[in-house]
């Protein structure tokens, strides 16, 4: 994986995107020494998106899975709507 600063990204940028799109590489990009952007291929892209959508389904779940243990009263749909209005 390549690292540059932003003056060598900017001065190299078509470069950088057609290595991405072409070649498969990554590109992290710094500022002040500290990474602050990345230049992928667009699979890398989609899949980040889907583990993090995957990622967050779970924790629903969980969140869902806590909240069916927990006592009290328990309310339908429909009681739930004309309780608020709806």
């Amino acid at each position: 994986m390549a690292h540059l600063n932003v003056a060598e990204a900017r001065s190299g940028f078509s470069e950088i995107v057609n290595g991405a799109a072409f070649g498969g590489r990554r590109t992290v990009i710094s500022r002040n020494g500290k990474e602050v952007a990345a230049v992928i291929p667009i699979e890398d892209l989609h899949l980040l998106e889907r583990l993090v959508e995957a990622e967050a389904d779970r924790q629903d779940i969980e969140a869902a899975r806590a909240a069916m243990t927990e006592s009290g009263k328990n309310i339908n749909l429909k009681d739930l709507k004309k309780e608020l209005g709806l």
